[in-house]
């Protein structure tokens, strides 16, 4: 598989990189089968698939535990990136709460570090900035962890161009993760518009919201989450899905039967482009997350061995400007993304 560098970093990963929260928890719980995930990611791994991520919140903890069975003679072959900002409070129900203390980011780290079996994460992501601690001190707290060998960089997760330029002063921003797809394009400013060329380019210019452009910029890595709108685009969804009680698209305002039908019309253009080039709408979905820029890293999730090499095609996939731009006049999506 060809390969991006994260960031400025000088370690180069898979164009396409492996999400793994849906191996423990928010998707179909009641089919979770460890044995089968393990074998997802060493697969993955053998294809090229180097940059696998995961958070201390996914299933608590399990997440990161599965991860640590799963790359134990593979730990110096992969970039790992792991999270650290938010705390459950009902598994279940995926309830949680923001903590940036740090007090919690160091006891944090420790237990991913244990949960993982590794002396060091790649890649450290504060999950979300807490709005009841300066974004500078918990990035600050994460800093001194990169000092003191636990970590190699520091990444941010969900955030506006502001805040990644006020943790920039303090520390470099590796990598920013972001849910981007054909259906959440907020992470490129202006909705329904590519990234900036000048941004691209590297000249610097670019909307406040278009934090795909200042990663551009300023030398960080972009990692979409959820390139696929949750399973949405690869049309394996429509209006008469049903899902478990505590799969997260349950309660989703983009996931009612309503606008499932509406968000339909998203997934019609993405096969129209799939048929002309032959390929699936899965792939499509990334090849146009991976042409926003040359600093873009998606990470789809999968548990399943079909869907991983499905996935791994899109890094054979090129866009022609045509496809582009037919895909980027696509309809925005109906819903909200929470």
């Amino acid at each position: 598989m060809r390969t991006r560098e994260v960031g400025a970093t000088g370690r180069h990963v898979g164009v396409i990189g492996l999400g793994c929260m849906g191996m423990s928890w928010a998707y179909a719980e009641s089919t979770r089968n460890d044995a089968a995930s393990r074998d997802v990611v060493r697969a993955a791994v053998d294809a090229g698939v180097t940059f696998i991520d995961t958070a201390d919140v996914y299933g608590d903890g399990h997440n990161e535990t599965l991860l640590g069975e799963a790359l134990s003679e593979l730990r110096d072959s992969v970039f790992l990136a792991t999270k650290a900002g938010l705390v459950v409070d009902d598994i279940r129900a995926k309830g949680m709460h923001r903590d940036g203390s740090p007090a919690h980011l160091r006891a944090a780290v420790d237990a991913s570090l244990k949960r993982l079996g590794t002396d060091h994460i790649d890649l450290w992501y504060l999950h979300r900035v807490d709005d009841a601690v300066p974004l500078t001190e918990s990035w600050a707290a994460m800093a001194d962890v990169v000092r003191a060998g636990k970590v190699r960089y520091l990444g941010l997760s969900e955030v506006t161009v502001e805040q990644a330029a006020a943790a920039a002063a303090v520390h470099p921003v590796t990598a920013v993760q972001s849910e981007l797809s054909l259906w959440t394009r907020d992470a490129l400013g202006q909705p329904g518009t590519g990234a900036s060329a000048a941004a691209v380019a590297g000249g610097g210019t670019f909307d406040a919201g278009d934090v795909v452009g200042w990663c551009a910029a300023n030398g960080a890595a972009f990692a979409p989450f959820a390139p696929l709108g949750r399973g949405f685009l690869t049309g394996a969804i429509d209006a008469s899905t049903q899902f478990e009680d505590n799969d997260l698209r349950a309660g989703n305002p983009r996931f009612t039967s309503e606008a499932r039908a509406s968000n339909a019309r998203i997934v019609d253009t993405v096969r129209a482009v799939a048929a002309r080039h032959g390929v699936t709408p899965a792939q499509v979905a990334i090849a146009w997350t991976l042409a926003q820029g040359p600093h873009v890293i998606p990470i789809p999730g999968t548990r399943r061995l079909g869907h991983l090499a499905d996935n791994i095609g899109a890094a054979d996939v090129t866009l022609t400007a045509a496809d582009l731009a037919e895909l980027d006049a696509a309809p925005t999506a109906v819903g909200t993304r929470y």
